[in-house]
């Protein structure tokens, strides 16, 4: 049963990878929101927060649908870390993060924009990286892919390679835990 048309608020080619493998039918209209990391000192109600901000803000556009909102980030040592942007602050997340253990925290918000119900949930998985070397960072970060990913890395990308293990859901370290998502869609009838 596939009543309203679900968008995505999210420009993320991983999270619209993880829908399609999910076999749902859905458009995407990015969220304009701008993401205020200071909001809250809890990770777990920061993502819930900003991908509730990001849902909000694409269901004004889109009465009588569902929308899903995500955000990721990363917490290593209780400090929390979003997208570098610079390759310098990739440079610094990265020596953090190396040879050490990190979560990676997504929320995510559906809302049905024609009932108002909404729904925001986030999920922990907790990565291990292995020790790497000055030129391992370089090379990544010449690549320019850290630089729009939370915490400066991409798993299933050119960083595969730097992770020991995961504990936890690995389509969350993605960047959406689709199990959890699926869940909650079917109570909205998707």
């Amino acid at each position: 049963m596939h009543t309203k048309p679900l968008i995505l608020a999210s420009s993320s080619p991983r999270r619209k990878l993880l829908l399609e493998q999910a076999r749902l039918t859905f458009t995407i209209d990015t969220s304009t929101y701008k993401e205020d990391l200071s909001y809250s000192t809890d990770p777990f109600e920061l993502v819930k927060f900003l991908s509730r901000k990001k849902a909000e803000d694409v269901a004004t556009r889109h009465p009588n649908s569902i929308i899903l909102g995500a955000d990721t980030i990363i917490v290593w040592n209780g400090e929390i870390m979003g997208k570098p942007h610079t390759d310098e602050k990739a440079r610094e997340m990265l020596s953090k993060l190396n040879n050490a253990s990190h979560q990676v925290i997504t929320g995510f918000t559906i809302i049905n924009t024609e009932t108002n119900k909404s729904i925001s949930d986030a999920v922990s998985s907790t990565v291990y990286f292995k020790k790497l070397t000055r030129k391992q960072i370089e090379d990544y970060i010449v690549t320019g892919e850290p630089l729009d990913k939370a915490g400066a890395y991409a798993i299933q990308e050119g960083a595969k390679d730097f992770v020991e293990r995961v504990e936890g859901d690995y389509d969350n370290v993605v960047g959406l835990p689709i199990k959890n998502v699926l869940v909650i869609l079917d109570e909205f009838a998707i």
